[in-house]
């Protein structure tokens, strides 16, 4: 059950070395998650995730073990996080993704499937299992990392562009599905963020670091919008790259 302030105490991450998930567990341990279940494929990260969270306040940190190029272990994935967390689950976050190469990846269907199956299809199996689950006990809530890049794919990254709109479509009327049941989802759409998957890549306008998302994830999570971007601006700015003719977004994004 969350606490008496609306805090999340006990939370599942799935793809929970990722940096801006560690950013945003270490806010959560911080304000009173005393259970942080992460799951992943990299031991040594999750074990440095683990321990972040530990010094920042959580007294539980379970390790599970999952391989998100793998959906028909999705199911089976969530269900070891919801045993490992030990009682209701207040948040589960989707933090899996992967940005690959564009122009290397679009020539290889082997990296187009891989692509799409840990952006897309792994995320949309595990959330079914996570929805069963939060219904069958009343409560929880659901956050679901996608990107601005969902909300109009361009080419220069149409590969994770697809795939995440992909997800964020479906979590759009997931969310819906889930109205009046005691369950909430929100999605997180972070425009570009210093990570390691974007190291070398030329720095765009609105770059934040995995801090500043994990601000506007807590300030979203309190307030419940539906949507949350990172940072807030990107809701104005994407409300007219849109709808702007082709012509003139190819031209906008080319240089951005």
């Amino acid at each position: 059950m969350e606490n008496a302030f609306g805090q999340p105490q006990r939370v599942i991450v799935l793809g929970g070395s990722s940096e801006i998930a560690r950013a945003i567990t270490r806010k959560l341990a911080a304000a009173r998650a005393h259970t942080v279940v992460l799951a992943g494929r990299n031991p040594e990260l999750l074990e440095v995730a683990a321990a972040e969270a530990r010094d920042y306040g959580a007294t539980d940190v379970p390790l599970v073990t999952i391989d998100a190029e793998q959906p028909s272990s999705a199911a089976t994935s969530v269900i070891q996080a919801f045993e490992a967390a030990g009682g209701s689950v207040d948040l589960v976050i989707i933090a899996v993704g992967h940005l690959g190469n564009q122009i290397t990846d679009e020539v290889d269907p082997a990296a187009v499937a891989q692509m799409l199956t840990v952006n897309f299809t792994w995320p949309a199996v595990a959330l079914t299992e996570v929805r069963n689950r939060l219904l069958a006990q009343g409560s929880g809530r659901i956050l679901v990392i996608s990107s601005v890049g969902a909300v109009r794919v361009r080419r220069s990254a149409y590969l994770y562009g697809s795939a995440k709109a992909g997800l964020d479509r479906l979590c759009d009327a997931l969310a819906d599905s889930l109205d009046g049941t005691g369950v909430s989802l929100q999605i997180l759409r972070p425009g570009a963020v210093r990570t390691r998957m974007t190291a070398g890549l030329k720095e765009v306008p609105f770059t934040t670091g995995p801090n500043e998302v994990a601000d506007y994830v807590m300030a979203g999570l309190a307030s419940g919008d539906r949507i949350i971007w990172s940072p807030p601006v990107l809701r104005w700015v994407y409300l007219i790259l849109r709808h702007l003719p082709r012509k003139v977004w190819r031209a906008v994004m080319d240089r951005a």
